[in-house]
């Protein structure tokens, strides 16, 4: 069952990147970072980026259903490292406004987008809706035993994971530097 209209979801996969632009630039603008709250957001981070990096050395996109890696625990890991991945990016910005705005973005803007990509995988691979009934979109399941794929640095790069690295860099480089300007 569809929980959002194909329309508005379409509409929303359109308009991903441009509200990430502009949800980023609202960030710049108000993010308050300290010392403690850098620290404290960091580990939230690496986690994020850990499992982004595992996922992407699993996946295979439209060549067939990944199961494998984080896959065998929940079908979204992916949006699962992008979300620890923002969360530690809010903690370390120390402002309230930015975990309301990276909260409602994810509810308004990756649940769509997530339904949009699980039609597509349910088209193109016959054996998603088992998989989907056995494995939870987004809170982790303890498989029977672990499909035996291991990860793949070929896949990771061919993936282009690196991106959310050179990415999460940036942030937190900018958020270190307003940390020191503000605190000269």
């Amino acid at each position: 069952m569809a929980l959002f209209p194909k329309r508005f979801a379409d509409a929303v996969q359109k308009w991903r990147v441009p509200s990430g632009i502009a949800l980023a630039v609202l960030f710049a603008l108000l993010a308050d970072p300290v010392p403690p709250t850098l620290l404290l957001g960091l580990p939230f981070c690496v986690l994020g980026l850990a499992i982004r990096a595992w996922a992407a050395g699993h996946l295979r996109k439209d060549e067939s259903l990944t199961v494998s890696g984080p896959y065998a625990f929940v079908r979204n890991p992916l949006y699962i490292g992008t979300l620890l991945v923002a969360l530690g990016c809010v903690i370390a910005a120390a402002r309230a406004e930015l975990a309301v705005l990276a909260g409602a973005y994810f509810l308004l803007v990756y649940l769509p987008v997530v339904e949009l990509e699980e039609q597509h995988l349910n088209e193109l691979f016959p054996q998603f809706r088992d998989y989907a009934r056995s494995v939870r979109a987004f809170l982790p399941t303890l498989p029977e035993r672990l499909p035996p794929q291991p990860f793949s640095l070929e896949l990771y790069r061919r993936n282009r994971e690196q991106r959310a690295l050179y990415g999460f860099l940036a942030v937190y480089g900018f958020l270190i530097a307003k940390s020191v300007w503000r605190a000269m």
